[in-house]
Formats: C-alpha cells, sequence, structure tokens
C-alpha cells in the first residue's frame, strides 16, 4: 500500500477528518430533508465527577417519532483509553461522528506521537459537532457529552456541546437529550465531590431511573429483557465499563429503596 502524498499546502497533518475530506470521502448531508419521525433519535445520556475520576452513563432506547425503535442501543463509547463520549440525537449521525472521533485520537497519537491533551478531544470533538451543523439544520442534530480523566490535574473532567458546536466544561456533573432536565437535577442534588466510584454509580442510575419516569423517550431498567444502562467509570486506570450484573443489582437495590419509602 501506497502512502498518499500531499503538498505543504494540502497537508491535513494530525487531522483524520482533514485526510478523509482530501480523498472526497466526508458524508454530505446538504440534501437530506428527512420527515422527523423517520430519524432515530438517542436519548439521555449523563455524567458526573467522583473523588478518583469521572462516571459516564446512558440508557439504552431510541426513538422514531412516538415511536420505540430500539430498546438496547448503546449510547457511552470509550474514545481513549482515558476517556468517554456519550451521544444524544439523531443516532446515525452521532454514530458514525464517534467512530470519526475514535479514529481522529488514534491518528492524532500516530502521526504526532503523544497522546492529545483531554482539552485537546474536547476541541477535536467540538470542530466535529460544528461540521455536522448543515445536518442538524435538516434535522439530524447531535448533541454528545465528554467527559475523561485529565493525567495533568489528576482528577476527572465533564464537557457539554451545543448544536453550533460551543463546548462548555462542567464544574461536576452534564447531561444531554430528552430526560437531560429530570436526570441533571438529580445528579445536581446528590452529588458530591468527594463521593466514590460505587456512589457516582448509584447517583447515575437513580437520575436515569428518574429521567426514565418523567420522560417516555428515555428507557428505564428492563428486567424481563435484562436491558440496562450503559455505565462507565474513568480513572487513572482508565476507561471500564461496569459490568451488567454491578448495575442489574444496583437498580435493584434503588427499586427497593424506593419501595421501603411508599
Amino acid at each position: 500500500m501506497t502512502f498518499p502524498k500531499f503538498s505543504v499546502h494540502d497537508d491535513p497533518g494530525p487531522s483524520f477528518a482533514g485526510l478523509v475530506e482530501s480523498f472526497g470521502l466526508a458524508p454530505d448531508y446538504s440534501a437530506v430533508q428527512p420527515r422527523p419521525e423517520d430519524i432515530v433519535h438517542g436519548t439521555t445520556v449523563v455524567a458526573c465527577t467522583y473523588a478518583d475520576g469521572v462516571v459516564i452513563a446512558g440508557d439504552r432506547r431510541a426513538t422514531s417519532g412516538n415511536l420505540i425503535s430500539h430498546r438496547n442501543m448503546r449510547k457511552v463509547f470509550p474514545a481513549d483509553r482515558y476517556s468517554g463520549v456519550a451521544i444524544a440525537g439523531a443516532a446515525g449521525p452521532a454514530v458514525e461522528m464517534i467512530k470519526m472521533f475514535q479514529l481522529q485520537l488514534e491518528h492524532y497519537e500516530k502521526i504526532e506521537g503523544s497522546h492529545l491533551s483531554l482539552e485537546g478531544k474536547a476541541n477535536q470533538l467540538s470542530m466535529m459537532v460544528r461540521g455536522n451543523l448543515q445536518a442538524a439544520m435538516a434535522g439530524m442534530v447531535v448533541v454528545p457529552i465528554f467527559a475523561g480523566f485529565d493525567r495533568r490535574r489528576d482528577r476527572g473532567r465533564v464537557w457539554a456541546f451545543d448544536v453550533t458546536g460551543g463546548r462548555y466544561e462542567e464544574m461536576n456533573y452534564v447531561a444531554s437529550g430528552s430526560g437531560s432536565l429530570h436526570a441533571r437535577t438529580v445528579i445536581k442534588l446528590g452529588h458530591r465531590a468527594d463521593q466514590s466510584r460505587e456512589e457516582a454509580v448509584d447517583l447515575v442510575i437513580k437520575a436515569l431511573f428518574t429521567a426514565a419516569d418523567d420522560d417516555s423517550a428515555t428507557g428505564g431498567p428492563d428486567p424481563i429483557r435484562n436491558i440496562y444502562p450503559i455505565v462507565a467509570a474513568i480513572n487513572a486506570d482508565g476507561y471500564e465499563e461496569a459490568s451488567e450484573e454491578e448495575v442489574s443489582e444496583r437498580f435493584a437495590s434503588y427499586v427497593q429503596s424506593i419501595e421501603g419509602e411508599a
């Protein structure tokens, strides 16, 4: 295989998106005008910091208009070893964006010989969201959240984005999607900077459960089909998803506590 050669003015450098565009392979949504009910949407995703890092989570439901189109959609992904991203909005462009983001971070590392800083990763994702603006105007909005462990500062950090690509670092927690208002309120009331990883997992589980209770587009725990939200912790040891058994047990424990209060 022969590697492509670029002139000084055309060299995309460490930008994988620029490399793809140079070959004319970037997706073009200029002629796309889908009906809102035809677009599959992912819904609620959340993240919050804890004493040793950050926890990121998302429900599994995807909707098309008033219909449940998927019950086990994955919305939480590792971006690299020390960061993760969760998607809300139009599922197709969102998943495509995440794959491109993962490749971008890997491509940068290979070209530059070093890892991109956590802020640099947030900037890269911001540019990808901005690049999706034309599709967003056609109804395919993608609004992710980004979280990771900053090895330079030795703590977890979280970012929110808007549809224009604006990025906003939040102090302790962030949420996106149709149930984000309910989820964010739960985390706001229960978050502590010194909480443990287990307490943070319990908090995001409670937030997603509350969002599902008040937002029809957010999926709650489904013990019949054995479907539970994806929950991952990111700390100095890297990205690690909680096992399905742990998440189901913590959901069961929370449900029992609610029943005890009733």
